[in-house]
């Protein structure tokens, strides 16, 4: 199985665990526990899995977010529920969400089929320099097919995060460069979203443009260079030999199956508007569907 393989067919089910961002429903719950801000919500919902940690925490596991505006959050939101309310909370989230979004498709044959084969990629996933993976992997598994899915996607999707920063690491970029590379492709974030979602200042984000136009990597329309897509292609081709034990396990057939069938609840997903406009540019995976 070549990186490329990995990377399509990862790409392919991955919205099914991060439409929890984007989803109402989650705002519901977790300010019914008394966490109200989005970036609290955001910071509650995916570190709970670790306990309740502190910020240095939360900013090393999730690299790409000013430590500054991770403190200004965290440990506070959890003197208004414990990590074990907003685990609950989290997953009462995604069963709503995913009923709406996928209707009767959520109780349909395909959508269990897809979980059992998520499960089992999942399953030969280590824990090795993986923390944010390790924290969900020991959580239980979810009795009802289409949150089990989402849960062995959350698995696949931590386990391969955890193993992109340390492919970011390597090559020497920083969180906040990062988000800049990534809005470069033109397939993640609008530049302004990725810039006030992770708590840049417009200082700090022209800082880091600075220093990559510097290396070669961004031009003057802040877009990737022919060396920047090189460079950043080998950052991606590390982060998929790092993430290929779960498809490698599946085997062609299988991981072939997990893509049609799950890339067939995916499609149904975004055009249910499970993510946003105006957040992600025209060449992202998860744009809103145009009909």
């Amino acid at each position: 199985m070549e990186p490329s393989d990995v990377a399509r067919l990862y790409r392919r089910i991955e919205p099914l665990h991060s439409m929890i961002y984007f989803a109402p429903e989650v705002g519901e719950e977790l300010s019914e526990l008394g966490i109200d801000h989005p970036r609290a919500q955001y910071f509650a919902q995916r570190s709970a899995a670790m306990g309740p940690v502190g910020p240095g925490v939360v900013a090393a596991t999730y690299f790409n977010f000013n430590p500054a505006l991770v403190v200004r959050f965290v440990p506070m939101i959890w003197l208004s529920a414990s990590p074990e309310a907003v685990l609950n909370a989290r997953l009462r989230a995604a069963d709503r969400a995913l009923r709406r979004l996928l209707g009767d498709a959520a109780t349909s044959r395909e959508c269990e089929r897809a979980g059992v084969l998520a499960r089992r990629a999942a399953s030969v996933c280590g824990p090795e320099g993986r923390p944010l993976y390790a924290a969900h992997a020991d959580l239980p598994w979810p009795d009802e097919p289409h949150l089990a899915l989402w849960h062995a996607v959350t698995l696949l999707r931590e386990y391969r995060g955890d193993a992109h920063l340390a492919a970011l690491l390597a090559a020497g970029v920083s969180g906040v460069e990062a988000l800049v590379l990534h809005t470069a492709t033109g397939r993640g974030f609008l530049p302004e979203v990725a810039q006030a979602t992770r708590g840049w200042s417009a200082e700090q984000w022209g800082d880091a443009v600075v220093g990559l136009r510097s290396r070669g990597l961004v031009d003057d329309a802040l877009s990737l260079t022919d060396d920047g897509a090189a460079f950043r292609d080998a950052i991606e081709a590390a982060t998929d030999r790092m993430s290929a034990a779960p498809w490698q396990h599946l085997g062609d057939e299988a991981a072939a199956e997990l893509a049609e069938v799950g890339g067939g609840l995916t499609k149904r997903l975004l055009e249910a508007g499970a993510f946003p406009s105006g957040v992600f540019a025209a060449g992202a995976d998860r744009a809103p569907t145009v009909s």
